[in-house]
């Protein structure tokens, strides 16, 4: 019953400590064909250190019209409840071209 109530607390503090956010840019003209690409940019100690690099210009694939959206979605919330205490944090990028 107290592993429960941590994981709870645990669970509630992530998402009150936690702010949603989108980040938009928009590179030349912005997207023209709407293929989407998307991956996930995980950090480890609450978003100190980066664990792998997402490089939304290779994501484009050499086009020169894309768009590109950051933000942390209801899963990356999820992910990064269950993964609390390890400390780590998800966002999802997209770049659609």
């Amino acid at each position: 019953m107290k592993a429960l109530r941590l994981i709870c607390f645990v669970m509630a503090l992530a998402v009150m400590l936690s702010s949603c956010y989108t980040l938009e840019h928009t590179v030349g003209n912005g997207a023209k064909t709407g293929m989407t690409i998307e991956k996930k940019q995980w950090y480890a100690l609450w978003g100190l250190i980066p664990i792998n690099e997402v490089d939304s210009k290779a994501m484009a694939s050499g086009a020169n019209d894309y768009n590109i959206k950051s933000q942390v979605t209801f899963i990356d919330y999820v992910i990064s409840a269950f993964t609390g205490i390890v400390s780590v944090v998800v966002q999802t990028v997209e770049v659609k071209k």
